[in-house]
């Protein structure tokens, strides 16, 4: 896993139980710090034991151009989160998160919906763009707070076939009248909104938040009867997804989902 900060990530706690539970002794995900500057460097000195990487930020944007061949959702969500080895020993950059999006919601009993809100325009909002049209929206409104962000959004909505409403944080009370929100800002940026917006019962709420959990914003959804899809949840949809490129074999999905939620509730001190 490459990325600038990464220690914090429990990504390799998933994918190790789950090379331990598929039996897969020789295999090992680690952790290394990676800035923009250092990725293609970092691909290139890569030897043929290397079956992937898994990117976070910075480096979403720039796996794209370090890529020999990019697949279909990560160009047109202009950003990737993992680099596959292909047989011929050239690198397919892919997106796992805006699937894993759908995977979690399609576990929290999400089928077809019309309207998704999504609450902040940065990368996450992205892959939650491509998200709502996998999960049936035509149209999505996304809440900014920098007016230029939703001016940004537009050609990934144009490519995803979506018809992009922008509104301004001062109107962000509305959100939770879709029958999905997606919260992609970053920690602490919600937890004022929770009391303000009408929450429907049949509203699920995705935040990609995790820690700490649950997030005020989560805390009020659930209160008001909401489905609640967390950024864990997220991370480990994402993860299996990854897990079957690199490998080729079915995710042993219990074992990792195992792992991270361990993990997450020691780091939690819960």
């Amino acid at each position: 896993m490459l990325g600038r900060p990464i220690a914090h990530s429990l990504s390799p706690v998933i994918h190790n139980a789950g090379y331990a539970a598929a039996g897969l002794a020789d295999w090992a995900y680690s952790a290394h710090e990676c800035g923009e500057e250092g990725l293609a460097g970092f691909v290139a000195g890569l030897g043929s034991e290397w079956a992937g990487l898994s990117l976070t930020m910075p480096l979403k944007e720039a796996a794209l151009d370090v890529a020999d061949e990019v697949a279909p959702v990560a160009a047109a969500i202009g950003a990737a989160n993992t680099l596959v080895r292909l047989p011929d020993g050239s690198w397919r950059a892919e997106n796992t998160d805006a699937p894993g999006i759908v995977d979690a919601l399609l576990a929290a009993g999400v089928s077809i919906v019309d309207r998704v809100s999504v609450l902040g325009a940065g990368g996450t909002a992205r892959a939650a763009l491509a998200a709502a049209r996998d999960v049936g929206a035509t149209a999505v409104t996304v809440y900014a707070r920098r007016p230029g962000a939703i001016a940004e959004l537009e050609p990934v909505a144009d490519d995803l076939g979506l018809t992009l409403i922008g509104a301004g944080w001062a109107d962000v009370a509305t959100a939770a009248d879709a029958a999905v929100v997606v919260s992609t800002v970053p920690k602490g940026v919600a937890d004022a909104l929770g009391p303000t917006l009408v929450w429907r019962a049949d509203t699920v709420l995705f935040d990609a938040v995790y820690d700490p959990w649950p997030t005020p914003l989560a805390a009020a959804a659930r209160a008001a009867g909401c489905r609640i899809v967390s950024g864990l949840d997220l991370l480990l949809a994402q993860a299996v997804r990854q897990f079957e490129l690199y490998t080729g074999v079915d995710a042993p999905i219990a074992a990792m989902r195992s792992a991270l939620f361990s993990a997450a509730a020691a780091r939690s001190g819960l």
